[in-house]
């Protein structure tokens, strides 16, 4: 049923044991794959490449909550500000990523970039929080929202059973990964389709809100920049909310190898997508303020269902399912980015090796999604996600943050490298440290969880001793590692 993944090039003897010595193999030998070997092909094209990010990047939050933005700012001029600054800075990351894209012409994201440019070591710590707490975690958190607002409909005069959520939570979650292992071109073709949904969705709201601005409701606009003053420590914390809320740019990066004619797709697919999403968003916002004030979207459980319900009367209870369309595509297309990464850290030595295998009929890198099924339903049903997303959501963004700063130092430590799309220096500074400044932020801010989110991420460190280095281990320890 499977077959080893092929490696074009290996960059001494030891990768195709799966011993990874600290350089990835180069990206531009252009030797083709051994006869006979089964690869992941091209099937992303522009469009999908499209849908990836905006289906990846549009999740719940911009349905149910963006008052976290609005809280810590103080008021709704400066909310909006923030949203569009955010949008601005998410495109210098993605401009950067699109770089690293054309020029690293290999799978696995943040991983594979951490590895050209620093190392095994710090691309092996990346990998491992994302398997083990970072992907399930997340995966669980945006799938409880699926499953939540899927059950609205047959809920709206009661409570809806946590355990009904949960077991349609698990469905859902199993529904992606199946289709995941089945077919590319059907997890992309659906991803079309869901993201499409999604911006139907934000049009649905966008539309009666200009229909409320052209009739004069500007009442919530007027001083807009007058409330409560933001502090110096709410004013980051907004900057941080926003971010999360643009986050996923970079999964067209975990990719690479399955896009069609990269060094064109790449750069355009993330300047389109980005261009969309902020307009989405801060027109979104926009609207959300014609129709409810500053102090009702704080009180609000779900900012989209109340402007629905306020402006559509019936046509509301469409809402809820646009939202879980929405989840749904943010599952789909994070399961399909991410277990590209696995797939490549296997293929490099830093998984078990099944994870590199792809299956022969379907052409997808099946071990790589499934392994994150038993992972996610022991978060799902016994995990704190929240209490882990708080306190790792600061690794991602020392990663990307290392990323960023890994493309200034390959500028100087590798200036013949092919550069078919080249970004100013300067968005790679501003946006690594942007990055970094939120990292010391968190770690001032709260530093409990904080620590403990770092002190998980450095068990990567024996872990890269323990598996990948220590050469003298037990033969069925070897063995379970597929080595």
């Amino acid at each position: 049923m499977f077959r080893k993944a092929a490696v074009t090039t290996v960059s001494n003897g030891n990768y195709l044991q799966g011993q990874a010595n600290g350089r990835l193999p180069s990206m531009d030998s252009g030797r083709p794959a051994r006869e006979g070997k089964v690869v992941l092909k091209k099937k992303v094209t522009l469009l999908r490449g499209i849908s990836i990010i905006i289906g990846t990047i549009i999740g719940a939050g911009i349905f149910i909550s963006p008052k976290g933005i609005l809280k810590n700012t103080g008021s709704v001029g400066m909310s909006l500000t923030v949203w569009t600054v955010c949008g601005i800075l998410s495109l210098f990351g993605a401009l950067c990523y699109a770089e690293l894209g054309t020029c690293i012409k290999k799978s696995g994201g943040h991983y594979t970039y951490i590895l050209e440019a620093f190392g095994p070591l710090p691309a092996f710590v990346r990998v491992w929080v994302e398997l083990l707490i970072i992907r399930p975690a997340a995966t669980a958190v945006i799938s409880l929202a699926f499953g939540r607002y899927i059950l609205e409909p047959f809920f709206m005069q009661c409570e809806i059973p946590e355990l009904a959520i949960k077991l349609v939570t698990a469905v859902g979650i199993t529904l992606v990964m199946v289709l995941n292992s089945t077919s590319v071109s059907w997890s992309a073709r659906i991803q079309i389709f869901l993201t499409f949904c999604k911006l139907v969705a934000i049009l649905i709201i966008i539309i009666p809100g200009v229909i409320q601005l052209i009739k004069g409701e500007t009442q919530h606009f007027k001083n807009a920049f007058a409330g409560n003053d933001a502090s110096v420590m709410g004013l980051p914390l907004a900057f941080y909310s926003g971010m999360y809320a643009y986050s996923g740019w970079f999964y067209l990066n975990f990719v690479t190898e399955e896009v069609e004619n990269p060094e064109k797709n790449i750069p355009l697919a993330i300047c389109i997508s980005m261009i969309i999403v902020t307009v989405g968003y801060v027109l979104t916002n926009v609207a959300y303020f014609t129709t409810i004030s500053a102090g009702e979207l704080l009180l609000s459980k779900a900012v989209a269902v109340t402007f629905a319900e306020r402006l559509m009367g019936s046509f509301s209870l469409a809402v809820p399912v646009f939202v879980a369309l929405s989840c749904f595509g943010s599952m789909n297309g994070g399961i399909f980015a991410v277990s590209r990464m696995f797939f490549v850290a296997s293929r490099e030595g830093h998984l078990p090796e099944i994870l590199s295998m792809i299956h022969v009929r379907k052409h997808t890198p099946l071990p790589a999604v499934i392994v994150l099924h038993p992972l996610t339903m022991i978060m799902l049903f016994n995990g704190d996600l929240y209490s882990l997303l708080n306190f790792l959501s600061f690794a991602r963004w020392l990663f990307i943050g290392l990323v960023v700063a890994g493309l200034i130092y390959l500028r100087y430590k590798r200036p013949d490298m092919p550069r078919p799309f080249k970004v100013p220096l300067f968005i790679p500074a501003l946006f690594s440290f942007t990055c970094l400044f939120m990292v010391a932020l968190s770690l001032y801010s709260d530093p409990v969880n904080t620590g403990i989110g770092f002190a998980i991420t450095l068990t990567g460190v024996p872990a890269y001793y323990l598996f990948i280095v220590w050469d003298k281990k037990p033969k069925w320890f070897r063995k379970l590692l597929g080595k």
